[in-house]
């Protein structure tokens, strides 16, 4: 067991005892840099200040993907962490990967800390259960697509920045008054395949892939090339020849640009806020995400994406209840309470979401509750409850290029799409076939 020493040598005699006090150390390795990185480190700073028998020691391993790599690596060569963050699209290979990582329930009962799952919210928790409703992994950094609005940049361009844009339809017709008004990027969006396809997907109601996006089953074919995903396509593809959406990258890049105050319209996450809120020199606000009124009589729900904490095997009892009480603590009230307010991340549970609007945290800033709103308005369907896909990481990386292919013109929405799910159901196969 590792043992972090605090304590001192009271003598200096052989026969003297050695007077020291030692806490059990667990290791958390995350994806988190920036503002979001500094608010770990708090959190985690918080936790080891408040009890004397643990402490966690916090590591920055890359971005999502690289994190992710960097767990696997750890475990072949028996070096694993405690805790390793995982966005949500690794969550089928994770809980593919067997002896790897031990259920978040499991841990959680044997440590004995306080641990209630119908304390999360449905749609959050729904995604990291099984079908019996166990927590494979704890739900931590929770977000779901919304719009960004530049209003000074609107207001530059002779556009009413209160213009309704709930639909895509509006949205479109915002874009051309933009253009026509001078400004150089009317759109930029954040991770265009969440956004732009998996999200579309649930929010329209429509399958993106068969077996309830991959929950029901492993044999699941994608079924992202439907008419509604390729006609969302085919609309921007066309505001990318005409200069209304700027492509700027497939992760948060455009992010950036938006903050600067380069751009009018910004689709990304809701977790946004914490360096917007920060960085932006200008008025801005955000708004639901975008529906087609031609594809759906009304908004479903978007689905989340970020990342929960996974509990990874080969560590010892005393080590586990670290980890339990950690996770206990990130759960409390208060902790997520601060951490929705200080960075957009969804409440992951009720309570939390309840007293930040009792504080008047929405009421002072207007639209922070947008994305709770769009998350729980509707009941999830099989469409809208979230996505389980093997290989979903590489599957992701076939569909950016894929996007790019439409952006360049060089290929239409349809031909790309049915080229992404040719590609994404080979991989599907090869993980069906790994893991039966």
């Amino acid at each position: 067991m590792k043992k972090y020493l605090l304590g001192a040598i009271a003598a200096t005699t052989a026969l003297s005892p050695i007077a020291a006090m030692a806490q059990t150390e667990v290791q958390f390795w995350h994806a988190f840099t920036g503002r979001l990185g500094e608010l770990v480190a708090a959190q985690v700073e918080e936790f080891n200040a408040s009890q004397s028998d643990y402490v966690v020691v916090q590591s920055h391993k890359g971005n999502y993907s690289e994190t992710l790599n960097a767990g696997i690596a750890a475990f072949r060569a028996q070096e694993q962490p405690h805790i390793l963050m995982v966005f949500e699209v690794g969550t089928a290979t994770m809980m593919a990967a067997g002896g790897a990582i031990r259920p978040v329930y499991e841990v959680m009962g044997e440590s004995g800390a306080s641990f209630d799952p119908d304390a999360y919210i449905g749609a959050v928790k729904g995604y990291y259960t099984t079908t019996d409703g166990d927590m494979l992994s704890l739900p931590f950094n929770s977000s779901t697509p919304v719009l960004w609005v530049n209003r000074d940049a609107m207001s530059a361009a002779g556009v009413d920045p209160d213009t309704d844009m709930s639909t895509w339809e509006q949205v479109g017709e915002v874009l051309d008054a933009l253009k026509a008004g001078g400004e150089d990027c009317p759109l930029v969006t954040a991770w265009q395949s969440w956004i732009h396809l998996e999200n579309f997907s649930a929010y329209h109601n429509v399958p993106f892939a068969s077996q309830d996006n991959g929950f029901a089953g492993l044999d699941t074919e994608l079924m992202l090339n439907g008419p509604g995903q390729v006609a969302h396509l085919t609309a921007m593809g066309e505001w990318a020849k005409d200069g209304k959406f700027i492509y700027t990258g497939r992760r948060n890049e455009g992010g950036a640009n938006f903050r600067a105050g380069e751009c009018a319209l910004f689709t990304e996450s809701s977790a946004g806020y914490a360096g917007i809120s920060s960085e932006a020199k200008f008025d801005f606000e955000v708004r639901p995400l975008p529906y087609w009124k031609a594809v759906a009589d009304e908004p479903q729900n978007t689905i989340i994406g970020g990342a929960s904490l996974w509990v990874m095997s080969g560590h010892d009892a005393e080590e586990y209840k670290g980890v339990g009480e950690f996770m206990s603590f990130l759960s409390t009230s208060d902790v997520q309470a601060a951490w929705h307010q200080n960075t957009g991340y969804l409440p992951i549970t009720i309570e939390a979401g309840e007293a930040t609007r009792a504080a008047g945290f929405y009421d002072e800033n207007p639209g922070t509750d947008i994305a709770v709103i769009q998350m729980t308005a509707n009941q999830p369907t099989a469409n809208s409850k979230g996505l389980r896909l093997g290989s979903f990481d590489q599957i992701r990386g076939i569909i950016d290029e894929e996007l790019e292919a439409i952006w360049a013109g060089d290929k239409s929405a349809q031909e790309a799409m049915d080229s992404a799910k040719e590609r994404g159901d080979a991989l599907l196969r090869r993980f069906e076939q790994a893991n039966r």
